[in-house]
């Protein structure tokens, strides 16, 4: 009786990984530019501690990113961003929960690239607004690559922008994402 209880234990173990379904990364990428069209300096940022999961059989997708985490030029940007525009310290996270539509027609089990639209909830500075997003996943072994570039308008956010850095500041903000997620 042990001797088939360990078995089944060891080929559960060892097959486990044929019905994965999530994939997931804490170190995905998200930049964003929120230039104004004639400004002297670029207002942008980069953060690679996004983290990600993603469920191939449901289409459920998460993201998840500290404020804080985001990396400026200048230390007074970020100061500025932190505690000015985006409150860290009352909305420490953004985030988006959604769905990519259409998942059945992506082919998890071979090779590809595969444009995809998202559509669910992104949050920023406590105000969660839907938004549909085209993207990209490119799937390569037991790996998947998530991409997509769009727009927000600060307003929507509520994001004051002061018309003391109106010139350097857009009215928009250009996210651009980019995580590699393994298989879980």
């Amino acid at each position: 009786m042990k001797r088939i209880l360990l078995t089944g234990c060891f080929l559960i173990a060892a097959t486990s990984g044929l019905f994965a379904q999530k994939y997931m990364t804490r170190t995905g990428k998200i930049t964003f530019n929120a230039t104004a069209p004639n400004s002297p300096e670029k207002i942008e940022a980069i953060n690679n501690e996004v983290a990600c999961i993603l469920d191939s059989k449901s289409g459920d997708i998460v993201f998840q990113v500290l404020i804080k985490s985001f990396k400026f030029e200048r230390e007074l940007m970020k100061e500025h961003f932190n505690e000015n525009y985006l409150e860290s310290d009352k909305y420490p996270k953004a985030d988006f929960k959604g769905t990519v539509t259409k998942i059945s027609e992506i082919s998890f089990a071979k090779d590809g690239t595969y444009n995809v639209k998202v559509a669910g909830k992104l949050t920023i500075h406590g105000v969660s607004l839907d938004v549909n997003v085209p993207g990209t996943l490119t799937v390569k072994g037991n790996t998947v690559n998530a991409k997509a570039k769009f727009s927000v308008a600060l307003k929507d956010y509520k994001i004051d922008v002061p018309s003391l850095v109106a010139d350097k500041l857009g009215k928009e903000a250009t996210i651009s994402l980019e995580c590699g997620l393994g298989q879980k």
